[in-house]
């Protein structure tokens, strides 16, 4: 009899524990994507912090020409096929989350185990295309002789250890599917510091230049996988992991290409969009490379942040969608969109003011200094026109609706900027003449998210009053559709 009620009890305490770590389906709003948002954010920070020690150390104790090896072309072609693969991942997130908030344990498990072998997959795939396509790239983009030697033994050494990058991607992606943000973090504080002391023997000490600084980002990566390899195995919850259960559910990777795809392809579209600017780039010299290279680390401070706020609207879409808090999903774009209004106008005030001497941290050089200072006075008071494009589509991909938002990035964003390049840059070639590509591209894209949100989108026929961020609101209703 006892046994009995132990094994009837079970479920229940598995559910509380779940209702209870799901804060983001209760709660006042602006708290709990806040609290979600801040561990995804500093995550991110210490993602970006890998690269960016890397440009660090070589730019100060190597030299500028390594400082552009590490940036510059290299580090698009690593974001064109690890952006593609984050996007793909973007759509077991999403389906986890869903599962997660309608409380369908046996479904989270089986999407858990089809995303893992996913990313082995994907891992093997890109070592492949890495390792036989970097030299022709980067040839193709145009790299400047004197940095195509460290450029392309960065690439293939980066390419060899790429799959511990997906893996915990991956891994880190379910975690905040379920709302565990923080030991992502953890995770990456970790593998940061590996990076970062491996850096300083590796380049400084002993001696390996670029090569020592990409063996030191592989090594730290690795670390981060292993750690949210160990996470997943070791949690009692529906998502535990186990080896043996790894394989490719046909139905749970249709789900998670239907839903991932879009993002995949819209970032690819992106980095594409990004090779052709640093073909024109790489067009006037190794000072412009470099200065852009450094540039290119200082702002990924606002990026790192806006794509955290992102990602947080994602979850947070999902799992109330998921549990069918329609009302919640829209006071939630709402919020997260004054949040990201605040964060962008005093971010770019800060870098602007003090943009010079976070730039001394990469080079000492006067031109790429004064060419840097050139690039950010002019880009950084445009962030504001990037807003709606990340939080727009963060908020559509929690509910599903991935396709739309893909076809509007790729047209108002990647299209146009490449006709930009193609057409006023050989006209007046000029570093400004580049960039400008950026804000006029962000703010066209704007305005075709907000069309289409308020006037086409799956949620335009909620009808939501504007969010009291200090109050929490009483109905829910369940008009959302259940995964």
């Amino acid at each position: 009899m006892s046994m009995s009620s132990s094994s009837a009890g079970a479920p229940n305490r598995e559910k509380k524990t779940a209702v209870s770590v799901n804060a983001i389906t209760e709660g006042v709003i602006w708290k709990q994507l806040l609290l979600f948002f801040f561990p995804i954010l500093f995550g991110t920070f210490f993602q970006q912090l890998y690269n960016t020690a890397d440009a660090i150390v070589v730019g100060r104790f190597v030299g500028k020409e390594a400082l552009a090896s590490v940036g510059g072309s290299t580090a698009i072609l690593i974001n064109l096929l690890v952006g593609f693969f984050v996007g793909l991942s973007s759509g077991a997130t999403v389906i986890i989350s869903q599962f997660y908030g309608a409380q369908r344990e046996k479904r989270v498990s089986e999407a858990v185990h089809t995303a893992i072998a996913f990313s082995l997959v994907c891992g093997l795939i890109m070592t492949v295309i890495g390792l036989v396509f970097s030299k022709p790239a980067l040839r193709a983009m145009g790299t400047p002789d004197d940095i195509m030697g460290n450029s392309l033994s960065y690439l293939r050494i980066y390419f060899l250890g790429i799959t511990a990058n997906l893996i915990y991607n991956m891994g880190a992606g379910i975690l905040r599917a379920v709302g565990d943000s923080k030991r992502p973090l953890y995770f990456l504080m970790a593998s940061c510091l590996t990076n970062i002391v491996l850096d300083i023997v590796l380049v400084v000490i002993v001696g390996l230049g670029v090569r020592g600084a990409a063996i030191a980002t592989v090594a730290s990566q690795v670390v981060s996988a292993v750690l949210v390899f160990l996470t997943l195995t070791g949690t009692d919850k529906s998502f535990k992991l186990y080896f043996r259960r790894i394989h490719l559910n046909p139905f749970m990777v249709m789900r998670i290409v239907r839903i991932g795809f879009p993002a995949g392809l819209q970032s690819v579209m992106y980095s594409a969009s990004n090779i052709i600017i640093q073909s024109s780039v790489n067009s006037l010299g190794t000072d412009t490379v470099a200065a852009w290279t450094a540039y290119s680390k200082i702002d990924s401070m606002y990026w790192m942040i806006i794509s955290a706020l992102g990602i947080s609207i994602t979850t947070f879409v999902g799992q109330n969608y998921g549990a069918g808090k329609i009302d919640r999903v829209k006071r939630g774009v709402y919020v997260c969109l004054g949040i990201s209004v605040l964060i962008t106008v005093g971010l770019s005030t800060t870098l602007y003011v003090a943009g010079s001497y976070i730039f001394l941290l990469f080079t000492t050089d006067a031109a790429v200094l004064e060419i840097g200072m050139r690039i950010l006075h002019f880009l950084v008071p445009t962030f504001i026109c990037y807003i709606c494009i990340e939080i727009y589509s963060g908020a559509l991909r929690g509910t599903g609706d991935c396709w739309v938002p893909m076809i509007m990035t790729a047209v108002g964003v990647c299209v146009l900027r490449v006709v930009w390049v193609v057409v006023a840059v050989p006209l007046r070639p000029d570093i400004l003449t580049v960039v400008f590509s950026y804000p006029l591209t962000w703010s066209l894209t704007s305005v075709l998210f907000n069309i289409y949100f308020f006037c086409f989108s799956s949620l335009k026929k909620f009808n939501v009053p504007l969010p009291h961020m200090g109050k929490r609101r009483r109905k829910p209703g369940r008009t959302g559709r259940q995964e």
